[in-house]
């Protein structure tokens, strides 16, 4: 999943909890290896090469909510951006694309040209079976992540409070309140709920004259030009913060900040808002 994942269990018996962070880990294996793009023997990348699956339950569900949520956002948030998001330049794992980005700012790439996002995706309820539009394929990176840490707090939740933190994707429960230090924000006391942040300050590149970031909008198929740098999201699953947190940011500040969600807003001047209550 290209980050460090972070697990905290406060439990009287150590042998179980011992137990459930090893299940906690084998469980994002898991999940990495059937949801990431960047893997060719993934049920996803199957998917994607085949333009149907019969999935895996798990690939189902990752896959439905994704498109529950495009649904709910009017499309702001896309599962099938993964061909703007290769053709930005994000096409491999990103520890892989900074060197490569460099290299071909150097000899003076062209500009980008928007993908098209929006494509057709079905899922049939009684086989599981999955299929795409031709012309598109899927990323579940930012929702696939959020799925894990909702399945791993889960699984630690049974042992004692719990957190679990993978790359800013948390989420905590359990009766004892947990400080959460938010970049450039307060400390905030969560006991229960999940924090996801979207941003264009960490993962960016150059590519000839064109500074771009793994954030696409679907409506131009580029990465997103908004007035802001990044969103922290609050919400009740790392899913929905992960969702909430993007469409924040693609909806820039003013609408951000209307919609009454409990976010810290860190605008392109500098200035950092707390906005829905938080």
């Amino acid at each position: 999943m290209g980050t460090t994942i972070e697990l905290l269990l406060d439990a009287e018996d150590g042998e179980q909890a011992q137990s459930a962070l090893r299940a906690v880990e084998e469980e994002f294996e898991r999940l990495e290896a059937m949801l990431s793009r960047f893997r060719p023997d993934s049920e996803l990348s199957r998917l994607n090469r085949d333009g149907q699956i019969l999935a895996p339950p798990d690939l189902e569900r990752v896959v439905g909510l994704a498109l529950e949520a495009r649904e709910q956002t009017a499309g702001r948030f896309d599962p099938t951006v993964y061909d703007a998001l290769a053709r930005a330049g994000y096409d491999r794992s990103f520890e892989q694309v900074a060197p490569e980005a460099a290299a071909e700012a150097a000899a003076g790439e062209d500009s980008l040209e928007g993908a098209s996002c929006g494509g057709r995706v079905t899922i049939d309820p009684e086989t599981g079976r999955i299929e795409i539009e031709p012309g598109f394929r899927i990323d579940l990176g930012g929702i696939g992540k959020g799925y894990a840490v909702d399945r791993a707090i889960e699984i630690l939740a049974v042992q004692g409070p719990c957190l679990v933190n993978a790359g800013g994707d948390l989420a905590v429960r359990g009766d004892r309140p947990w400080p959460i230090g938010v970049e450039d924000g307060p400390t905030l006391e969560l006991t229960r709920g999940a924090i996801a942040t979207s941003g264009r300050d960490r993962r960016h590149w150059r590519r000839g004259s064109e500074e771009r970031h793994h954030l696409i909008d679907p409506a131009t198929g580029r990465p997103a030009e908004t007035d802001l740098i990044r969103v922290t999201v609050v919400a009740p699953s790392a899913v929905e913060a992960d969702v909430l947190a993007k469409t924040l940011f693609l909806s820039g500040e003013r609408e951000a900040a209307a919609a009454g969600v409990p976010a810290l807003l860190v605008c392109a001047d500098g200035r950092k808002r707390l906005v829905g209550g938080l």
